[in-house]
């Protein structure tokens, strides 16, 4: 079964239409850091983004086992697309009941938080990301959604491309202009950063 983490999605997708269970989960181990983080960055709620991962596996084991998966482009933005689909789903749900709930930004800067030195370190970093997260609200949603696809949930400029159906050269230049926007803002309002 060990030779099953060498193979390429396709390989591990027929496999598992072959009967193979194991490979299936092979490919949610692969993705679901990914996955699960982009979810979280849009919903913002550990729970719903839990509601939504499991909504989003069982529909893609659904649709390979349905027969109606076509193998354009990478397994990771598919997935992405049914997770992008399912967070919309369930917006418009929510907003037909009324009951959106709060959003709580601050979730997404613990993502990042893998290296700790020492507690002071960890303050200064997290007082980094949230005057981060803070200047990326002042941006127009679009250059917003490309700087976190890229920055939190690691997201290639190809994939955030396919994922926000725009050109590569379109992501790259939301990107772009963030980074002018953002400097603009903080010469603007005199902001310093802080430094280590």
């Amino acid at each position: 079964m060990k030779e099953n983490f060498n193979l390429s999605d396709n390989e591990l997708i027929a496999n598992y239409l072959k009967g193979d269970m194991f490979s299936m989960e092979v490919l949610v181990n692969r993705y679901k850091g990914k996955v699960y983080s982009y979810i979280l960055m849009i919903v913002k709620d550990s729970a719903l983004a839990d509601d939504i991962f499991q909504e989003t596996f069982i529909k893609v084991i659904q649709t390979l086992r349905s027969g109606v998966y076509k193998e354009e482009g990478k397994f990771i933005q598919w997935i992405n697309r049914i997770a992008h689909n399912l967070i919309i789903d369930n917006y418009r749900k929510e907003k037909r009941l009324g009951t959106m709930g709060a959003v709580d930004v601050e979730n997404i800067a613990e993502l990042n938080d893998f290296m700790v030195d020492s507690i002071e370190d960890t303050l200064i970093k997290k007082q980094q990301e949230q005057q981060l997260l803070e200047l990326l609200e002042l941006l127009p949603e679009e250059q917003k959604e490309v700087v976190k696809l890229r920055h939190y949930c690691d997201l290639s400029f190809k994939d955030i491309a396919a994922l926000t159906n725009v050109s590569i050269n379109t992501a790259l230049g939301r990107m772009r202009y963030a980074i002018i926007n953002l400097r603009k803002i903080i010469e603007e309002q005199n902001i310093t950063l802080l430094e280590r």
